[in-house]
């Protein structure tokens, strides 16, 4: 079967089963399969016969999945947009992408509505494994969003993959969506739930911006399976009472988006004793994740930082410095090659050519991240271009962020480079201590510097430090660098 007849399928076996809830709502399967194909020929009238993508913004609505499955129905990949993207952001993506329709949850309840009972005969698009799927808008260099197109191939090798790795349980989990779906890690909790039948319990915004009614809501989810950027496990780690006897049904904690911290793995297994904690790593343009790793006590005992695993068997991942093969444990530029790996970006062909190639004749992606196999895993180090220059000496952040994690007493950090005349004058380390001893914050300060000594050079230790209970986090779940910046000119 392909992927919309496996979405399809539930709602024959298991009609009356929820797919997805938001706030108070929800919706069945039945509803999904029903409303999508109502979508779906109305937007065959309606929007031109030419695979144009066709854009949805909202957040998180239940007709947010009706108008993804009925616009690729209809022969159409979309283009997922939350309603906190800022309106010119909006403006140029839909122009970049030559978008043929613009749907809102208003505009998809219409559309669904206005579709008649006579048009049930409306033939389904099944797309080809090079058709579009999806097109996900990712920041760019120059400030230019940029749309990465993942095909049906793509997103079926992720699919199967995840499926066949994680051994859900068909028709039972309840998968949490704590992203909003314009950010690709809600692909990783979206379309497994739906192919396998689960339940995507989704937080809004609202929720997540109020601890204590998002404590409630987590007490009351039944969430099986933790989906979210490890910046949010963090946060909710705060909460003493975050553990498994507010979410009793949680088995697996799974992760990708930014770099896990061996703290918040560790305090997950001993909260939560009956799950597993996954690591994973991709970029959106090779499909949300190509590397897993189950992480135990032992994995954290033996590795800081976390390795983000071993490639999906499918694809190869290469460390290549200058162009060459990496020997193992040395660091490199990593370029992943599959069938989840992207068609490229839409309309720019000057960006696909720059970062995409063949490698074994398949499809590979230039990531720009650096990375270095050890033991077998893949370990991620931070991005070639996430360097600064300070004093003549070329410093990578993630290198710095990786020793203040290794510390005892920190339970998190963020470095931001402090500019001055654009340039960086010196560094700001804003760290998030396990325990608050009694002592001011000059001889906190003095401490880390001194056993960040032992482990970097003097021109790589940050000259301010700022103790904070949590990070600001940006709509997509990570650390908010640029408030974080913000804050030090305050």
């Amino acid at each position: 079967m392909n992927l919309i007849e496996r979405i399809d399928r539930w709602s024959h076996e298991t009609p009356e089963r929820v797919a997805h809830v938001s706030g108070k709502r929800s919706l069945t399967y039945a509803e999904l399969t029903r409303q999508s194909n109502a979508l779906a020929a109305s937007l065959s009238k309606q929007a031109p016969d030419d695979h144009s993508p066709i854009a949805i913004q909202g957040h998180k609505e239940p007709e947010m999945l009706i108008a993804f499955l009925g616009a690729v129905k209809s022969g159409h990949p979309y283009i997922p947009l939350d309603s906190s993207l800022p309106s010119q952001r909006v403006e140029t993506i839909l122009e970049t992408a030559k978008a043929s329709m613009f749907l809102t949850p208003d505009k998809v309840n219409e559309l669904v509505s206005q579709s008649k009972e006579g048009e049930s005969n409306f033939q389904i698009h099944h797309p080809a494994l090079d058709d579009a799927w999806y097109i996900i808008f990712t920041s760019g260099s120059t400030g230019e969003p940029k749309g990465v197109i993942i095909t049906c191939g793509c997103l079926e090798s992720f699919v199967n993959w995840i499926l066949s790795e994680q051994q859900f349980i068909e028709d039972k989990e309840v998968f949490l969506n704590q992203a909003p779906f314009s950010f690709d890690l809600s692909v990783m909790d979206l379309y497994s739930s739906l192919v396998s039948g689960g339940t995507l319990f989704s937080l809004t915004k609202d929720v997540i911006a109020e601890p204590k009614k998002l404590f409630k809501v987590l007490s009351r989810s039944e969430v099986s399976v933790w989906v979210s950027t490890p910046s949010f496990a963090q946060f909710c780690l705060t909460e003493p009472t975050f553990n498994e006897h507010m979410i009793p049904p949680v088995n697996k904690f799974w992760f990708c988006g930014e770099t896990l911290a061996p703290e918040v793995a560790g305090s997950l297994l001993t909260r939560f004793p009956k799950a597993e904690v996954w690591n994973t790593y991709g970029p959106t343009e090779t499909t949300v994740a190509t590397t897993s790793i189950r992480v135990d006590q032992d994995v954290i005992k033996r590795y800081s930082p976390l390795p983000v695993g071993r490639p999906k068997p499918d694809c190869e991942i290469h460390i290549l410095d200058n162009g060459a093969e990496a020997q193992a444990g040395e660091r490199g530029e990593i370029v992943i090659a599959g069938p989840n790996v992207s068609a490229g970006y839409i309309h720019r062909p000057d960006l696909t050519e720059r970062a995409f190639y063949r490698i074994n004749n398949m499809r590979a992606y230039r990531t720009g991240d650096l990375g270095h196999y050890q033991d077998g895993y893949l370990f991620f180090d931070g991005r070639i271009d996430f360097q600064i220059k300070l004093h003549g000496y070329r410093i990578e952040i993630g290198d710095i962020e990786n020793n203040l994690h290794a510390l005892p007493n920190v339970r998190d950090a963020v470095v931001i480079p402090v500019m001055k005349n654009n340039k960086a004058d010196h560094l700001a380390a804003f760290v998030i201590l396990k325990e608050r001893i009694s002592k001011s914050d000059y001889e906190i300060t003095r401490a880390l510097k001194l056993e960040l000594s032992g482990r970097l050079p003097d021109y790589m230790i940050p000259r301010k430090f700022i103790f904070v209970e949590r990070f600001p986090m940006t709509n997509n779940g990570k650390a908010d660098r640029r408030k974080l910046s913000a804050s030090l000119k305050s």
